[in-house]
C-alpha cells in the first residue's frame, strides 16, 4: 500500500497561535532597547538576516507558547498512523527546531536560515525540489500561503480569514478547516482592559471634592478627559502585555490573556497601540491643553517606564503604582481648572499605596500556593510576604489618619456646613482597609484591588455610605 505524502505544517498562525519574529523583537526591545536602531541596517541585509539577528540575541520559552490544540490533537493522530510531519516555516531554524524538539512529532524541519527567508514562493520551491508537484500535503493560515497550496495534493486551511479559505479552494482540493469560531471582539474588550477604564472615575474626584460637579461645561471637559485617560491607558496595556507575554504565560491566571493565550494576533496589537495613542491625545487638545496634556503625557512616561522597566524593581513599583492613580486626580483638577488640595494628594498616594501593596501581596499568595519561590518578572519574594503586609496597612491606616486631620481643617470648615459628619468616614474607611487585607491574608483577595472593589458587596455598600456621608456634611 501507497503510503501518503508528507504532511508539510506552516509554524507561525498555524501550528502556534502567535508570530515567532514579533515574539523575539518584543523581548528584544523589553532586554536591550538600545538595539533597536540596529533594526534598519539589520533588515537591509534582507529579512532573512533580521530574523537571524534577532534569534542570535533572543531566547523564547518554547514550552509556554500558544499552540494549536486542535490541529496538535490531530497531527498526533496522524503521527501514530505513520504520517511523516515536516515543520516548514519562515522563522528563524532556531526557533524552528526549538518547537520541534519540543513536540517531537516532525522528522524534518525546514526554516529560514541566515540567507534564505522561507516564506510563500521560496517555500512553495523547497517543498516541490523536495517532494515534487503535489507530493505533499500543506496546512497554512495566510494568503502568503496560497503560493504553497498551488503546488500541493491537499491543503490544510487554519484560522484563516473566510476570503483566503475561499482562495485556497479555488487553487487546492481543501482536506479540512481548522477554525476557532471566537469572536475577536469579546477577546478585544479584554485587552483594552475596559473595565480598569473605572479607576479613571479619580478624574471626577476634584469636581466632586471642589463642588463642581453641577457646572456643565466642567462635566462635559471632565468627560472628555475620562475617555482620553481610557485610551491612553488601553495603549499602555496593550504594550505591557505584548512585552509581559513570556512571564505572562507562566501566570496562573494572566496566561489567559488574549496576547498571552494566542486569542489575538500579535500584529494587531502592535498596530492598535499607536492608534489608540493618536485618540487619546487629539481628545487632550480641547482640555485646557497646557495642564490637562502635560498631565496625560507624564502619566503616558511613567506608565510605559513602569511596563519597561519600574516594575521589576522592588518596592519602586508600588510607589509608583500609587503615583500614578494620584495623577489621575491631578489631571482630573486640570481639566476642570481647579487646584487640587494638599489633603487630596496625601490621602490618595497612602490609600493607593495600601492597594499597589495589596495587588503585589495577593500575586506572592498565589505564587507561594504553587510552590514557587518568587514572581517571574518582579522583585519579590515570597518570603517578603510579612513585611508587605505591615507596610500596606500602615499606608491605609495613614491614609485615615490624613482624612481625620482633615476633618479639623480651614479648608473643611469651609467647604462643608457640617464638617464633623465627615468624621464617620475614618471608621467605615478603617474597616474596609482592614477586611480587605484580611481576605489577602487568607489568599481570598482578587490580585487587582479594583477588580475585587467592583465584585465586592460590602465595597459597594461602603462606596454608596460614604456618599450619603458627604451629604449629610453638607456641602457648601
Amino acid at each position: 500500500m501507497k503510503s501518503p505524502p508528507p504532511l508539510c505544517i506552516d509554524l507561525d498562525g498555524t501550528l502556534l497561535n502567535s508570530d515567532l519574529l514579533l515574539e523575539a523583537a518584543l523581548i528584544q526591545i523589553k532586554q536591550a532597547p538600545r538595539s533597536m536602531p540596529c533594526w534598519p541596517r539589520w533588515l537591509a541585509g534582507g529579512k532573512a538576516n533580521f530574523k537571524a539577528e534577532i534569534a542570535a540575541r533572543v531566547d523564547l520559552d518554547i514550552d509556554t507558547l500558544p499552540y494549536n490544540p486542535d490541529l496538535l490533537a490531530w497531527l498526533r493522530e496522524q503521527r501514530q498512523r505513520g504520517r511523516k510531519l515536516v515543520l516548514v516555516t519562515a522563522s528563524h531554524r532556531k526557533f524552528a527546531e526549538q518547537v520541534a524538539h519540543h513536540l517531537g512529532l516532525f522528522e524534518e524541519v525546514l526554516a529560514t536560515d541566515g540567507d534564505r527567508n522561507l516564506a510563500g514562493s521560496r517555500k512553495a520551491e523547497a517543498l516541490v525540489a523536495r517532494y515534487g508537484e503535489q507530493g505533499f500535503d500543506y496546512a497554512g493560515n495566510a494568503a502568503v500561503d496560497l503560493a504553497v497550496w498551488k503546488h500541493a495534493r491537499r491543503a490544510l486551511v487554519v484560522n484563516a480569514p473566510p476570503s483566503v479559505a475561499a482562495r485556497a479552494r479555488a487553487v487546492c482540493a481543501v482536506e479540512r478547516v481548522f477554525d476557532s469560531n471566537e469572536s475577536p471582539w469579546r477577546h478585544w474588550g479584554k485587552a483594552l482592559r475596559l473595565h480598569q477604564w473605572l479607576k479613571n472615575l479619580l478624574i471626577f474626584v476634584p469636581l466632586a471634592a471642589g463642588h463642581a460637579w453641577n457646572q456643565p461645561a466642567t462635566l462635559a471637559l471632565a468627560l472628555l478627559a475620562f475617555v482620553s485617560f481610557g485610551l491612553c491607558a488601553s495603549s499602555v496595556y496593550l504594550l505591557n502585555d505584548l512585552l509581559d507575554l513570556g512571564s505572562d504565560r507562566r501566570h496562573p491566571r494572566k496566561r489567559q490573556r488574549p496576547f498571552a493565550a494566542g486569542k489575538l494576533p500579535i500584529l494587531q496589537g502592535v498596530i492598535a497601540i499607536p492608534l489608540l495613542l493618536i485618540a487619546a491625545f487629539g481628545l487632550s487638545l480641547p482640555i485646557n491643553p497646557p495642564a490637562f496634556t502635560a498631565a496625560l503625557a507624564t502619566y503616558y512616561v511613567f506608565t510605559l517606564a513602569y511596563s519597561l522597566r519600574l516594575k521589576q524593581t522592588l518596592m519602586l513599583d508600588v510607589i509608583v503604582l500609587a503615583g500614578l492613580y494620584t495623577l489621575r486626580i491631578v489631571a482630573g483638577a486640570a481639566a476642570a481648572n481647579l487646584m487640587p488640595s494638599f489633603w487630596l494628594l496625601a490621602f490618595s498616594m497612602f490609600l493607593f499605596l495600601s492597594l499597589a501593596l495589596v495587588k503585589r501581596y495577593a500575586e506572592l499568595q498565589t505564587l507561594r500556593e504553587q510552590g514557587e519561590l518568587s514572581a517571574s518578572g518582579r522583585g519579590y519574594h515570597v518570603d517578603d510576604l510579612g513585611i508587605l503586609q505591615s507596610l500596606g496597612t500602615a499606608a491605609g491606616y495613614l491614609a485615615v489618619l490624613v482624612l481625620a486631620l482633615y476633618v479639623n481643617s480651614e479648608t473643611s470648615r469651609a467647604l462643608y456646613g457640617q464638617p464633623m459628619v465627615i468624621w464617620l468616614l475614618c471608621p467605615a474607611l478603617l474597616y474596609w482597609i482592614s477586611r480587605v487585607w484580611l481576605l489577602a491574608h487568607r489568599g481570598e483577595m482578587h490580585d487587582d484591588p479594583i477588580v475585587f472593589a467592583l465584585t465586592d458587596s460590602h465595597s459597594r455598600y461602603m462606596l454608596l455610605a460614604c456618599a450619603f456621608i458627604f451629604l449629610g456634611a453638607m456641602p457648601r
